[in-house]
């Protein structure tokens, strides 16, 4: 009977392990896909940023051959 106790334990431990390893799965799949997000956002904001400074330069390089 002792046998089948430690059995029945080590089965519920390896349960919530388990149910503690998917919760943990799902909550790194959630920061994968926040990261992924916020890295888009970065990228399309060096995006922008690199079109206005181009323009500038350019704009710079107009006025200076207008001189």
């Amino acid at each position: 009977m002792d046998k089948l106790q430690a059995l029945e334990s080590t089965v519920d431990s390896l349960i919530a392990r388990c149910e503690q390893l998917a919760e943990d799965n799902r909550a790194l799949r959630q920061q994968q896909t926040d990261w992924q997000r916020e890295r888009q956002r970065l990228i399309k904001n060096n995006e922008v940023a690199r079109t206005r400074v181009e323009a500038m330069i350019n704009r710079l390089k107009g006025l200076a051959q207008e001189s």
